[in-house]
């Protein structure tokens, strides 16, 4: 006797609602694996190396769960699509391995919509075609049902992994590697003899640390780099006049870092200087005038007008 329509169309109404609850559970699943994952991060952060790994079995077979409720779906849907070949009294060979994978996995999950689909497979074909489903007696249950379904613990190479890529995923450095800091530095015993004998050789006075040959006593030309040199020393070693302050009619500007010229800039502030009595005497101010008036100087006193200041202040 044929099957009445009844049951085909309860087939695919169940087969619709398997779809959906299953697509429903993986959503769920897959946001809890996130969480699950960000807590495991942490854990290796932290240090917990056994809590993470026992945590990474719990992922390890939630997405095994996964993966089994994707391959039952793609039964589903292969159903669905061949729903025609359902209304024969006997087991359709395009058929069988659909059938047969959703019958040995239906008890073995949480979705009730399955169990409700298995029951009505039940009906149709029989207890022994059930049974001989449930005992995959001749092989036509799917590998990959079969492997998923397996209560086998994962191998220490697939936690591993797991660890390693759930630590890259969230930045977390494991395994920590140790650092190659080098090869530690070499004592050296003759610093000190090498430090004294170059402070010898700069005693004589023959050569200059930049290089150059100093300037001796005779007075020989030097290299502008041993030049430059000595200049910047005596500069370095020039010390300013203790009149030298706020009231002061001199202005030093020192260099910058940033610059290169090794000399400071000296200004004139804006204190109008007045020559005193004893230049009024000497007729030095009024050559100075004089001078200021004409335009054809620079603004600098010779050596003569120097001379002469000196000798009035010395009066």
């Amino acid at each position: 006797m044929p099957p009445s329509a009844t049951l085909v169309a309860r087939l695919k109404v169940q087969l619709k609602l398997s779809i959906a609850r299953l697509r429903m559970v993986q959503s769920r699943d897959e946001a809890m694996g996130k969480t699950q994952r960000r807590a495991m991060a942490q854990l290796l952060e932290a240090g917990k190396i056994d809590s993470a790994k026992i945590k990474t079995e719990n992922i390890i077979r939630s997405d095994i769960t996964t993966e089994l409720h994707e391959i039952l779906e793609l039964y589903c849907e292969l159903l669905l699509a061949r729903a025609g070949l359902l209304d024969s009294p006997t087991c359709d060979p395009g058929l069988e391995e659909a059938v047969k994978s959703i019958i040995y996995a239906a008890p073995k999950t949480e979705i009730k919509e399955l169990q409700q689909v298995r029951a009505l497979f039940a009906e149709k074909y029989g207890k022994e075609f059930v049974l001989s489903a449930m005992e995959n007696s001749g092989g036509h249950v799917s590998e990959k049902v079969v492997k998923k379904l397996s209560v086998t613990p994962p191998t220490d190479e697939l936690v591993q992994g797991y660890l390693e890529v759930i630590a890259k995923a969230y930045g977390v450095e494991w395994p920590k590697r140790s650092q190659d800091l080098g090869e530690p530095p070499q004592y050296v015993d003759n610093v000190d003899d090498d430090v004294g004998a170059g402070s010898n050789d700069n005693d004589d006075g023959d050569e200059d640390p930049s290089g150059g040959q100093r300037q001796n006593d005779s007075g020989a030309a030097l290299p502008a780099d041993s030049k430059a040199a000595k200049e910047r020393e005596d500069l370095s070693r020039a010390t300013p006049p203790r009149s030298l302050g706020p009231n002061s009619p001199l202005h030093v500007n020192l260099p910058s870092p940033s610059t290169e010229k090794p000399r400071p800039k000296v200004t004139l502030n804006s204190t109008e200087l007045k020559p005193n009595k004893k230049m009024l005497d000497s007729g030095i101010a009024k050559k100075a005038e004089e001078r200021k008036g004409s335009g054809t100087g620079d603004g600098l006193p010779d050596l003569n007008e120097l001379a002469a200041r000196f000798a009035a202040l010395k009066r």
